[in-house]
Order: structure tokens, then C-alpha cells, then sequence
């Protein structure tokens, strides 16, 4: 019988230890494991995981649009530029 592993860090536990990262600008190998995210390593390629399945992107959009259904996003401060915009081969130049 095999023994079993170590069981997967829950999501929560990672998004924790992802923000405290983004927050303290600490290194993900310096994440305080006694603060309990586990490893940095995991936290870190668990956000490598959710970027690849553009997991924020969906947040994103689906934040905006709860936000704006609620009338809660003031428009006339909005700025959008190219770098958010999808674009096919041979559209219109600038």
C-alpha cells in the first residue's frame, strides 16, 4: 500500500500567500511558511496555473461587470489603451 503525500495547498491558503507576496515585495522563497502558506514555490506556481487559465482575466470582467450592473464604476475616469486591446492582422493602422 502506498503512503499517501502531502495533501494540496487549498486555493485560499495560496491566493493568501500571493497577496502577502505582491503586498510585502517579499521573494516567494522568503514566505513565511509559520504564517501558514505553505511553501512559496507552491504559492508561485500556483499563480503560474491561474494566469495560464486566465483565471484573473475572467475575475476581471466578471468584477467590472457586477461593478458596473451596481452603477458603481464612474466611467468618465476610464482610460483604455492598446495594450488592452485585441487586434487583428491587417486592421486599420493608428
Amino acid at each position: 500500500m502506498k503512503a499517501p503525500g502531502p495533501r494540496p495547498v487549498p486555493d485560499r491558503q495560496c491566493l493568501q500567500g500571493i497577496l502577502y507576496v505582491l503586498h510585502t515585495g517579499i521573494g516567494w522563497e522568503d514566505l513565511p511558511q509559520e504564517l501558514g502558506f505553505r511553501s512559496g514555490m507552491t504559492c508561485w506556481q500556483r499563480i503560474k496555473r491561474w494566469i495560464n487559465a486566465r483565471v484573473f482575466d475572467d475575475l476581471h470582467r466578471i468584477l467590472l461587470a457586477q461593478l458596473n450592473a451596481a452603477n458603481e464604476i464612474d466611467w468618465s475616469r476610464a482610460v483604455i489603451d492598446g495594450s488592452h486591446i485585441d487586434t487583428k492582422k491587417g486592421g486599420p493602422g493608428p
